[in-house]
């Protein structure tokens, strides 16, 4: 059954800065520091690529960079940033972002098989954690990201939130491009410290584009169907969490990092084709209130 809830407008709040101005200083604010830190922990400090002290800083840039524009630069508030949990409203797209992710491990294991990769077993999870049943960690991985859910809005205040309703406004499809993109880009260094390792670093940065922009795909789909940045920021965390997690243990043996990448980033545009011909990823209609505001105009 098609939910109908209301898809909210891309159109955007007018303001005293220009918009262009603003998006220039995220960008600066966004890269900048977080590049800086990251090549200045590892290569300096020595902090592993897995260190929280080396990623926290560096994944929580971008929602820094959205409060200081929204505050400072262009002062049209938080009006439209999605805070409120609205837990009634968003229930649906809530357990879509909660679930979503376990049945793209489903999904990106039939994509492997039908490519002629080993199938994996079920009791493969039993290896997740040692001595524990894998049906018990797949449920405490499930309760997990709902605890680990608030440190992906660093990057989703940011990139969802923020950037991509004001790259092409009413564009919906060049505004999703543009921001998987940027959103890639601000990645590269973590091919460069240990986080991600590929054998042809160019083919592999290439493959991890597009599966960010798919993935951008999806997430601007549950921001613009709820106007939520909790749905954003727990399907972002399960993107992480679940399906990449899952994914490489069950085939990462059977492939190879980049064959990975393509597999699931199949799973991934079966989805992103399914919305977009099914007519879920139009723009809302115009005047209609911004995402995430509580029945009142973005402060101006």
């Amino acid at each position: 059954m098609r939910m109908t809830s209301p898809i909210f407008n891309d159109s955007l709040p007018r303001t005293g800065a220009a918009p262009g101005r603003g998006v220039a200083v995220f960008l600066a604010i966004a890269f900048v520091p977080a590049w800086a830190w990251l090549l200045t922990g590892h290569f300096l400090l020595g902090l592993s690529a897995l260190n929280p002290l080396l990623q926290l800083p560096f994944a929580f840039a971008p929602a820094v960079a959205a409060i200081i524009v929204r505050r400072r630069v262009t002062g049209e508030g938080f009006a439209d940033a999605g805070l409120a949990l609205r837990l009634r409203e968003s229930r649906p797209w809530y357990l879509i972002a909660w679930a979503g992710p376990f049945a793209l491990v489903a999904a990106a294991v039939l994509v492997a098989v039908a490519t002629g990769v080993e199938a994996p077993s079920f009791a493969e999870f039993d290896a997740l954690a040692s001595g524990v049943p894998g049906w018990i960690t797949l449920l405490i991985l499930a309760l997990a990201l709902l605890l680990l859910t608030p440190l992906y809005g660093g990057e989703e205040l940011g990139w969802t939130g923020y950037l991509r309703p004001r790259l092409f406004p009413g564009r919906t499809h060049l505004s999703i491009l543009a921001t998987g993109l940027i959103w890639a880009v601000w990645h590269f260094p973590l091919a460069f410290v240990g986080y991600i390792e590929f054998g042809n670093v160019a083919f592999g940065l290439v493959s991890w584009t597009v599966s960010f922009i798919l993935q951008e795909y999806i997430l601007a789909w549950l921001w613009m169907r709820s106007g939520n940045i909790w749905v954003v920021s727990l399907a972002h965390c399960g993107n992480n969490m679940v399906f990449s997690l899952l994914t490489a243990h069950l085939l990462e043996s059977r492939t190879n990092t980049v064959q990975l990448m393509w597999i699931t980033s199949v799973a991934l545009a079966a989805v992103v084709v399914w919305l977009a011909a099914t007519g879920r990823l139009e723009a809302g209609p115009a005047g209609q209130p911004a995402a995430g505001g509580r029945g009142r105009p973005a402060r101006r």
